[in-house]
């Protein structure tokens, strides 16, 4: 995938009324090469549902990550997932959609779930797949090239089935997911979130509040990349302040500065006052200032502990991010509707923030940064750290 494009992914589920676990499971991986998707269904709901589909979900990602021919990864699942004696059918199915991050093509993977979604243009397109026979089951493939703008989308039965009953209705069926999803096109911004939230609040409603059965929906939009670069800390080497404050002035995205020091040293080289703001200033936390280069200037040490408090309470999910106008609400808010980030962390030590038990080299802003780092990794977040 171009750098310039990155795929946004959002999944969403509604469980089963009455079950606290969902028998729905959706994992997905980003690595440089290939960024991996797979939701499986387990057979049934609750607990039981949930180990199967997690299963399911866990060896396909571990396989197809550790880039095993498709057929070897399709035979182990297979294997090992028996069939029902009573219904005579498999105990977790699956769908799978990896594209190369390189090369943009895609192929998608489906063993007894509905059809895949595939919208270009805002327009749905019916791609055709070949059937192969593993161990006797039928495996749907299709293969084809992602452009921006392109969507993927894949979803269990229980959002087929919404309103399935309901004046001698069977189901929302397929035609009309994919008739709403362009209408979502015309009237919604383009985003994953967007379109994931929409068809499964649309299937909550068809259920009327009782869903009659776990509801899993899982997109990928592709759109232009949201980068952003964090300035904080001066450098190691005073000589070289020019240099990385070029970089930052350089840099094709948002633009953010945490800490005084490292913000009077930008607002030098560029013969400006950082000017600040005091409606946004709090009892625990110092106001934001301007600079007229850059798109966020704040405190560093106070600010970063606060606004990594904020993302680990809201589960690095911006929608459920809690407003305030204060520095650490809007740093979070850059970190997490960001879609890659790079901190440029400087590492002369400000002793007045030093821990006296740690080492003179281990810094509480390299604590804290590389704390953060970590949590949005772990939640596949594309971060970098370069120390300077």
């Amino acid at each position: 995938m171009p750098v310039s494009n990155f795929l946004d992914i959002c999944e969403l589920s509604l469980n089963k009324k009455g079950e606290e676990l969902c028998g729905d499971k959706v994992k997905y991986i980003k690595t440089d090469k290939y960024a991996t998707i797979v939701l499986s269904d387990g057979l049934g709901s609750g607990v039981k549902a949930n180990i199967l589909a997690t299963l399911t979900t866990e060896i396909l990602i571990r396989m197809l990550r550790a880039e095993l021919p498709l057929e070897e990864v399709l035979k182990t699942i297979i294997a090992t997932l028996p069939i029902c004696q009573v219904r005579k059918i498999a105990y977790s199915t699956f769908s799978i959609i990896q594209v190369n991050c390189e090369t943009n093509h895609f192929r998608t993977i489906n063993f007894d779930n509905p059809p895949l979604f595939y919208f270009h243009h805002g327009h749905v397109i019916r791609f055709e797949t070949h059937t192969e026979k593993i161990l006797d089951r039928n495996i749907h493939i299709a293969e084809g090239q992602l452009e921006r703008g392109d969507f993927l989308g894949a979803v269990s039965d229980g959002v087929l089935y919404a309103g399935m009953g309901v004046a001698l209705n069977f189901g929302w069926g397929w035609d009309n997911i994919a008739h709403y999803i362009e209408e979502i096109w015309e009237h919604k911004s383009h985003t994953a979130r967007a379109i994931v939230q929409e068809v499964i609040h649309k299937t909550y409603t068809l259920y009327q509040g009782e869903v009659g059965d776990d509801a899993t929906f899982v997109g990928i939009y592709v759109r232009p990349r949201k980068p952003l670069m964090i300035f904080t800390g001066p450098p190691l080497d005073e000589h070289r302040d020019h240099e990385y404050i070029e970089r930052l002035l350089s840099f094709d995205g948002r633009k953010a500065i945490c800490g005084g020091t490292t913000g009077n040293i930008v607002a030098k080289y560029l013969n400006e006052r950082v000017e600040m703001d005091l409606a946004t200033m709090r009892k625990d936390l110092p106001p934001i200032g301007h600079l007229s280069a850059v798109d966020l200037v704040t405190e560093g040490i106070l600010t970063i502990s606060k606004a990594t408090e904020y993302i680990r309470n809201c589960n690095g999910d911006v929608s459920r991010l809690q407003f305030d106008n204060n520095g650490a609400y809007l740093l979070a808010r850059e970190i997490l509707e960001a879609d890659s980030t790079l901190f440029l962390v400087g590492q002369q030590i400000n002793e007045f923030y030093q821990n006296p038990l740690l080492p003179k080299n281990i810094s509480i802003r390299r604590s804290l940064i590389e704390e953060l780092v970590q949590f949005l990794r772990d939640r596949q977040k594309e971060v970098t750290i370069e120390y300077c």
